[in-house]
């Protein structure tokens, strides 16, 4: 019997020390306008403020998730981009990005996927790795 590991299953490409960062999923609030919606926002948020994207930034985001499957024309890409089409906050569009990687390394390969979809992270906070040494 073989026994699974936590790591067993990490992707093989090297990524150089250091330079990992996650990408969190946008906050579900949007950009409070006064300070006392900040400080509401401060007080009940799920995600910290700069998480909180503008709701302007939706059309240009939903045009660079099209834009990553422009060159694929397989049913799954077609399928995906009407998901794209009819998405309503950009939290939709972030669960999304499996679903692009999927296609575009099926279609082309997984270093095109992961390429693809690093150009859409951008769009989305980050954070530091946690520590070696903190509990998950």
């Amino acid at each position: 019997m073989h026994t699974l590991t936590r790591g067993a299953f990490r992707s093989t490409t090297t990524v150089p020390a250091g330079s990992r960062v996650e990408v969190r999923p946008p906050s579900l609030c949007h950009a409070p306008d006064s300070a006392w919606q900040r400080f509401m926002f401060w007080l009940l948020a799920p995600a910290p403020y700069e998480a909180a994207p503008p709701l302007s930034r939706m059309p240009a985001v939903r045009t660079d998730f099209l834009e990553t499957l422009r060159d694929i024309h397989t049913l799954d890409a077609k399928l995906l981009k009407d998901r794209i089409g009819f998405t309503r906050s950009l939290r939709e569009l972030w669960h999304l990005r499996t679903e692009v990687y999927r296609v575009v390394a099926v279609a082309r390969s997984q270093a095109e996927a992961e390429e693809r979809v690093a150009e859409l992270n951008r769009h989305f906070p980050t954070r530091s790795p946690r520590s070696g040494f903190a509990p998950l």
